[in-house]
């Protein structure tokens, strides 16, 4: 088997994404869960930039035992020096250096011919060689350098004792056949690459940098840059997840790759960088995303109830994830109803599933999600209403700050449909006098209680009540995300309670 070398820069390019700086004691917490993920090698920072950075580059250093440190600087004397000075009690590690190879960063950023450029870079390569036996070197903008500069920079970076040479595809312009093309290129040019090993640094600007990854895999690469959920400059940088698991998942592609990340560790890393830095996860996004094993559509979870394989190509126990969901709106099908109700404990006939479900789709018509609670609430409604002498057909209620409550109210009695209008204190008040009217039954409210049965703006409302007449006191309960509709129920439920 041969191992892909999985480097994480999140302390230090996932940091750099507006919005996502973290303090010294933060940076040191994800790189503990780093360690535990099985990354190989932690970019803790670029030292030279702040003295917090300096701080938490040298705090990583002194905790992380097993995965290699290192630390970023440009091919500069201080930068080279900040490094080593903040890597001195580091059990493993790196300095990674590098110089802008392209020509429009030569033109406007340098200003430097390329001769000079290639002197920097075995100059800097050599100065951070005193310093570390493990040196990395990237020619920034590599995939918008002419490609015999490159060869010629990467060999003599190589010829200074750079063991690692990462080429970075630094502003997300490039593809996967490009990428693939570059990296066969740089194996069969430059002469010395056998001495050293080639990573990648893919930046997502075009949506590319996991697929730009992969493809520099297939290649011959053996060392990818990523962080954490994508973060990072601009539009982030290539995903750590999504490059891990579609190494693990398509093996028949990457035959006889493997990376030492520990899989069950990724959801939690997910979290913890996201809590962090606040950047909250996108519920589509692939891998560590609410929705990456949430499913909806009916067909789709009929076929997942039978074998989760036929839309899931993941596990998503394997990266800690817990089991994948099947999420119950609109779209949802019976065999998702039966399986929840089941799971929560219900043993229902086929025709109180068949009332159930009609109930459920009018609900889901409502809201974006059905949560458990809701379906508790619909189950006890329909099983609490043995014999259903008035139900609500209809309600129309018409109120204002300055407007007295007027309802009109319809129910079905006995295979027909009765309505009738009334006023009231309250518009819960108007719709059970226009109830009364219908039924000609004297009830009397002794108790009325609302509370929402889930969170949200479209949560269901649970109205309980007590009505007392004919001589019994019942009691009723209704659910609707309308809160007249839930009262209406609940005085209706309470009624046949007293009726039956």
């Amino acid at each position: 088997m041969e191992k892909v070398i999985i480097f994480d820069t999140t302390l230090r390019d996932g940091e750099q994404a507006p919005g996502a700086s973290l303090t010294s004691q933060q940076k040191l917490e994800v790189a503990y869960q780093l360690e535990k993920l099985g990354v190989d090698v932690i970019e803790a920072g670029f030292p030279i930039a702040s003295p917090d950075d300096f701080k938490a580059v040298e705090a990583v250093a002194k905790n992380i035992k097993k995965s290699i440190v290192c630390g970023l600087a440009r091919c500069l004397k201080d930068d080279i020096e900040a490094v080593h000075s903040s890597l001195k009690k580091a059990k493993q590690k790196r300095i990674h250096i590098f110089l802008a190879t392209s020509k429009i960063h030569l033109k406007y950023k340098f200003r430097k011919a390329e001769n000079e450029i290639l002197e920097l870079a075995r100059s800097a390569t050599k100065l951070a060689r005193n310093y570390c036996g493990d040196i990395e070197f990237s020619p920034e903008d590599a995939t918008r350098t002419e490609r015999n500069f490159l060869f010629k920079v990467i060999e003599a970076a190589i010829n200074e004792g750079a063991k690692t040479i990462n080429i970075p595809d630094t502003v997300g312009y490039s593809y996967p056949q490009e990428i693939y093309s570059l990296i066969a290129d740089i194996l069969n040019n430059v002469p010395n690459i056998n001495k050293a090993i080639i990573s990648i640094h893919c930046h997502n600007d075009l949506g590319q940098a996991t697929a730009n990854s992969l493809s520099g895999i297939l290649a011959g690469v053996r060392q990818v840059h990523c962080t954490i959920n994508g973060l990072g400059e601009r539009a982030g940088n290539a995903s750590l997840e999504e490059v891990v698991m579609a190494i693990s998942t398509r093996k028949d592609v990457f035959k006889n790759i493997t990376t030492s990340i520990n899989t069950k560790e990724i959801y939690r890393t997910s979290r913890l960088v996201s809590t962090l830095t606040g950047f909250v996860v996108p519920p589509n996004k692939a891998i560590v995303g609410k929705n990456a094993f949430r499913h909806e559509a009916g067909i789709h979870q009929d076929a997942v109830i039978k074998k989760r394989t036929t839309y899931e190509i993941m596990d998503p126990k394997d990266i800690g994830m817990g089991a994948s969901e099947l999420v119950l709106g609109k779209h949802s099908g019976r065999h998702a109803l039966f399986a929840r109700l089941k799971d929560l404990g219900f043993k229902l006939g086929d025709e109180k599933v068949n009332e159930i479900f009609k109930r459920f789709k009018k609900l889901a018509d409502k809201k974006k999600e059905i949560f458990d609670d809701d379906l508790i609430a619909l189950v006890e409604e329909e099983t609490s209403q043995r014999k259903k002498i008035y139900e609500l057909v209809s309600l129309q209620v018409t109120t204002g700050t300055d407007i007295a409550p007027d309802a009109l109210v319809k129910i079905k009695h006995k295979r027909r449909a009765y309505q009738a209008k009334s006023t009231g204190d309250g518009p819960v008040d108007a719709c059970y006098k226009a109830i009364d009217k219908i039924t000609k039954i004297k009830a009397k409210l002794l108790n009325y209680k609302l509370e929402a049965v889930t969170k949200g703006k479209d949560a269901q409302g649970l109205v309980r009540v007590e009505l007392k007449a004919k001589g019994k006191t019942a009691f009723g309960r209704g659910a609707s995300t309308d809160i007249l509709e839930a009262s209406v129920k609940a005085y209706l439920d309470a009624l046949n309670r007293i009726d039956s």
